[in-house]
């Protein structure tokens, strides 16, 4: 992968690739030796991932603007690249020019999105505020994620069968969903749920 995007940013004269590394850790002592403006960033890398080392980055002593490059486009996701500092988000079927446009406007300061993740995160800002989650309720929905039965998450739990019935039900009327899979599908896109 990191050799294709080599490839596509080559013809651009504007453009010089000064490094390459393989996981995080060594894309940090890179970025902090080699200066570049811009520093393209996966999420899912070796030893240190995405998120971990673009905060690295952006606290460290030279400080590239880092522009995250990925497969992935939950709301988590690309809420947790915010939060670290990424000055934009690029999902990797962008074009060669796509993706030497954002370049550019990284290196200018301005913020980069993927219409693909443009649009949910204005979907996410026009859906309606949902009932925030209990504690119990996520503990509930937790156990549901873990793949656990209902009498299974109870034992977990110290409460009753019927209890965890009634969480998942009040979490499936919060999340607007039906069952069980939906409910945890939807907690994780909304990033009430962080799998690791």
């Amino acid at each position: 992968m990191r050799a294709g995007v080599v490839a596509l940013l080559a013809p651009e004269p504007s453009i010089t690739v000064v490094g390459e590394a393989g996981d995080g850790r060594e894309a940090v002592s890179l970025i902090e030796s080699l200066r570049p403006d811009v520093a393209l960033m996966d999420l899912r890398m070796p030893v240190l991932d995405g998120v971990s080392a673009t905060e690295r980055v952006v606290a460290g002593p030279a400080p590239a603007r880092v522009l995250i490059l990925t497969t992935y486009d939950t709301d988590a996701e690309i809420e947790r690249a915010v939060e670290a500092g990424a000055v934009g988000y690029l999902l990797k079927d962008a074009t060669r020019e796509q993706l030497a446009d954002a370049v550019h406007a990284a290196s200018r300061g301005e913020t980069v999105l993927a219409p693909r993740v443009a649009e949910r995160l204005v979907a996410r800002l026009r859906r309606p505020p949902a009932a925030a989650l209990t504690p119990r309720e996520l503990d509930v929905l937790n156990g549901a994620a873990d793949g656990l039965s209902n009498a299974a998450i109870g034992e977990r739990l110290h409460i009753a069968e019927a209890t965890v019935k009634t969480h998942l039900l009040r979490v499936f009327a919060k999340l607007d969903v039906s069952d069980r899979t939906h409910a945890v599908v939807v907690a994780l896109d909304r990033g009430l749920l962080v799998r690791r």
